[in-house]
């Protein structure tokens, strides 16, 4: 268990949500998403009447469709359980979307045009998810593909070397460093993939196969 024992509690609240990256086949991207909340206890509700335990308060689904260049081209939202009549209302408004690019502010744009009354609370807050799993869906793809072509017959691409290349795609070393304790400037990720970035203390060599054996032998 990756976490501690709890104390003695019961369960009160559920929030799935489960996002998916595709490559189609005419050459661009869909992430799609779904958002479920469900409470484990019945309630009544003014609009809905009663809503069951496990039933979903929020149910809601958005499809965004882009670019290897991560530009939107189509957005689509649903929002089948809600709770108020009024909510579905802002789906619709999520398709205007097309034409951003996902990058540095992406969010900030995004809120401009779907943001506030014009929109969904939870529907944007799938957004920063979905961008996330876009990079991660079209990164990998196009490294793969631009590796597979650089090599030579038979050669055989080593993990480094694409891991080099996805970094590449979100914008090498100077974009990525300091984003989080692998890529930290004194990682051993960092050490082995950028010694010129590293700034921690020097790893001591390790040693050959033939040093390790003289040395067991000395004892």
């Amino acid at each position: 268990m990756p976490l501690s024992l709890p104390v003695a509690r019961e369960l009160s609240h559920t929030r799935a949500i489960v996002i998916h990256g595709y490559r189609r086949f005419d050459g661009l991207y869909d992430i799609e998403a779904s958002l479920t909340d469900t409470k484990a206890y019945g309630f009544p509700n003014e609009e809905r009447g009663f809503i069951a335990p496990g039933e979903p308060l929020h149910g809601m689904f958005m499809r965004i469709t882009v670019t290897e260049d991560m530009m939107i081209t189509a957005c689509e939202a649903s929002s089948d359980h809600t709770p108020y009549a009024i909510c579905p209302s802002a789906a619709p408004n999520f398709a205007r979307l097309a034409g951003l690019k996902i990058g540095r502010g992406f969010l900030k744009d995004a809120n401009l045009r779907i943001g506030g009354t014009h929109g969904c609370t939870h529907l944007r807050e799938l957004l920063q998810q979905m961008a996330t799993t876009a990079f991660q869906t079209i990164n990998p793809h196009r490294a793969k593909r631009d590796t597979d072509a650089a090599k030579k017959p038979g050669e055989t691409v080593s993990g480094e070397t694409l891991d080099a290349k996805i970094t590449e795609r979100w914008g090498g070393p100077p974009a990525i460093l300091g984003t989080c304790i692998a890529y930290g400037a004194t990682s051993p990720v960092v050490e082995r993939r950028w010694p010129h970035l590293y700034t921690g203390a020097a790893s001591l060599p390790v040693p050959s196969d033939d040093v390790a054996m003289a040395a067991a032998g000395d004892d």
